[in-house]
């Protein structure tokens, strides 16, 4: 039989049970501008009813509904959305490092331009032209020897500026390795905190979401796994070895690489080699972008002085036709770390301090004459000479002038930018895609969240009107009944 009392119980669990839908609504509006929160719902379900199906249960028609209650509080979220997002995040973090090398190279060579390698290449051949106008003047003499000076030193820095980067991109290596072992760390205390009360039957949807904030933050570095496990927790595999198990941490570490001087990367021991992620993007920009740079940089300087020194050491100067000797034989550049070599790298060039010391001592002729210009006029061809590709790793690959040889190094470059703006756009595009599927699904939205408040706000108030109702009828049966005329 049922209680008298049953229609107080049945609205006070309809109050409890929209307040508790009031409350969360209240917690979505206060969190819609939180970075990674996910929207929650409550969700209610019907009481078992009265009676219970039995042997001795009231036959009485129909079961008498107890009221609602509150199964749980979801968090809104699809796995597989942040399954992908993860995926591509990893991209984009690639592409974004990789744009932001190649436009720093691009900034040092900075060609097209009057101050770029090419201009500088330029005026020390139209210096040698001029010179072979007027083989005597010692005003020309010293113009070739100003500009083939801006020659060595615009190699000079920009191969400096080059290894300049090459190491701050190091150092950044190490800031990255510092920040994913971070992010590992607080990883695995949100999985400890997880694990403290999943087990006694709290969700902890918050603590959820500051992981998956976490995470996401990771899967820009790196490739990364998520595995779910016991109690709430998680397991992150960095590519493919553990890098957080429940609530512990197998961190990345660094060490000096005893030839290059660069750091190289271990995980528990072992060489971590990043594919994918902004890591990777750092490390293949250290490794493999910056040095191809360099070392066509090397190639070119290598191959422009030795062919301008193997025609200025045949040639006579104005000391030689003085002294009546034969041709010195002086090279024109030197190498500033070997002396009167060849130079061994583009960052290795200086004039040959025999001519800083007199313009008397550059070759101009090919011949004892004073009046001879053809050495200056070989070397001033240098520019449109094709060099045959040779097998040593200083030798041109293919037949090309030095013009042309430069050129394929900035366009090189700038295919490697277009590239890489293409990717990085592309990436964008995607992870704003999947971002705006997940949030249709997790965002908070105001509008709807206003709409659900009036509505959980009027369930409310009808509970506490039944509970009145109730009160009032209860008043008639306590105090009205049994005292008629009185």
């Amino acid at each position: 039989m049922r209680s008298t009392f049953h229609g107080l119980e049945v609205a006070k669990r309809g109050i409890f049970a929209q307040q508790t839908a009031l409350n969360t609504t209240g917690h979505n509006i206060s969190n819609a501008n939180t970075e990674g929160y996910t929207r929650q719902r409550v969700n209610m379900q019907a009481t078992n009813g009265l009676p219970y199906p039995s042997l001795n249960a009231s036959k009485e028609p129909g079961i008498l509904g107890t009221g609602v209650q509150v199964t749980d509080i979801q968090r809104l979220r699809e796995g597989f959305l942040d399954l992908q997002f993860r995926n591509e995040n990893k991209t984009l973090g690639y592409w974004d490092q990789r744009v932001d090398a190649v436009n720093k190279i691009e900034q040092i060579m900075h060609e097209p331009s009057e101050t770029g390698l090419q201009k500088v290449m330029d005026q020390m051949w139209q210096a040698w032209q001029d010179l072979s106008k007027d083989p005597t003047s010692s005003s020309a003499r010293a113009v070739v020897r100003e500009r083939s000076n801006a020659v060595a030193e615009t190699f000079s820095g920009i191969y400096n500026h080059l290894q300049t980067i090459q190491k701050d991109f190091d150092n950044v290596v190490g800031i990255k390795v510092a920040e994913i072992n971070s992010l590992g760390e607080q990883i695995a205390q949100v999985n400890r905190m997880i694990n403290q009360v999943v087990p006694h039957g709290y969700t902890p949807n918050d603590l959820y979401d500051q992981r998956d904030v976490l995470i996401d933050k990771l899967s820009k570095l790196t490739d990364i796994r998520v595995v779910q496990t016991n109690n709430g927790m998680v397991d992150v595999l960095m590519e493919g070895s553990p890098f957080v198990t429940a609530d512990t941490t197998t961190p990345l570490a660094t060490v000096r690489n005893g030839i290059t001087g660069f750091y190289d990367i271990t995980l528990g021991g072992a060489a971590f080699i990043p594919r994918q992620g902004s890591l990777a993007g750092l490390v293949e920009a250290r490794d493999q972008l910056l040095p191809e740079t360099m070392k066509r940089l090397d190639v070119l300087a290598i191959n422009l002085t030795k062919e301008i020194n193997e025609i200025h050491k045949t040639g006579f100067s104005l000391s030689d036709i003085q002294n009546g000797g034969g041709s010195s034989g002086i090279p024109f550049f030197v190498d500033s770390v070997g002396g009167v070599t060849n130079p061994t790298g583009a960052n290795k060039i200086k004039i040959n301090p025999t001519i800083l010391g007199s313009l008397d001592t550059i070759a101009v002729g090919k011949q004892p004459s004073v009046g001879n210009n053809e050495n200056a006029l070989a070397i001033a061809s240098i520019k449109f000479k094709i060099i045959n590709p040779g097998l040593g790793p200083n030798d041109f690959k293919e037949a090309t002038t030095m013009d042309d040889y430069y050129r394929n190094i900035v366009g090189q470059i700038g295919v490697y930018g277009q590239e890489a703006t293409r990717n990085q756009k592309n990436a964008e595009t995607i992870v704003g895609m999947v971002e705006n599927q997940r949030q249709s699904v997790s965002g908070v939205s105001i509008d709807e969240e206003m709409s659900n408040l009036v509505k959980y706000q009027h369930a409310y108030n009808a509970s506490a009107r039944a509970i009145t109702s109730v009160d009032e009828i209860l008043d008639k049966v306590i105090n009205g009944m049994g005292r008629v005329g009185l």
